[in-house]
């Protein structure tokens, strides 16, 4: 399992409070540990269909990102296989439709990595700010949790950095 290639790909965008959520994770993530080589972090920013040629290489592909749900701000999400689609449209957010269009390119390519997406209800994704609001920040932490709970599914090892 392990010679797989999995990606961990942060989206969203900084400007806009807890819609940089998934890019602050990403971030953080890379900070505090070391991953395989097989192993990728990426900020994919909002970049949409230019992610074409990174998700294509993934055989798993962790997306982590703010999505809105109806829910509570702060509440956390799981989603993978027929959940992806229906959930993520409700978001109003071009990154995630173009997202979702990348997705359909790979299986046009027959390339699709298995995808979850790792997601928090945000609070404020209106607010130009880089800082993400109290709610989601406080909830960075339990989605790094969630991310290394799918790696070690997946068999990866994983390593705090030393300081």
């Amino acid at each position: 399992m392990t010679s797989q290639r999995i990606i961990v790909l942060g989206v969203g965008n900084i400007l806009f409070s807890d819609e940089g959520f998934g890019i602050r994770v990403v971030e953080k993530l890379q900070e505090v540990y070391e991953f395989p080589k097989n192993v990728s972090l990426v900020d994919g920013g909002v970049l949409g269909l230019n992610l074409l040629g990174v998700i294509s290489e993934a055989d798993h592909l962790l997306v982590v990102d703010a999505v809105r749900n109806n829910d509570r701000p702060g509440s956390l999400y799981r989603l993978e296989g027929e959940a992806i689609p229906n959930r993520v449209r409700a978001k109003n957010s071009l990154h995630q439709v173009d997202f979702l269009e990348a997705l359909a390119m790979c299986q046009a390519l027959d390339k699709v990595p298995e995808t979850v997406i790792l997601g928090v209800e945000p609070e404020d994704m209106e607010t130009l700010s880089i800082k993400l609001t109290q709610t989601t920040l406080k909830k960075v932490d339990s989605m790094i949790a969630m991310i290394l709970e799918e790696l070690d599914h997946l068999g990866i090892s994983y390593r705090k950095r030393r300081n």
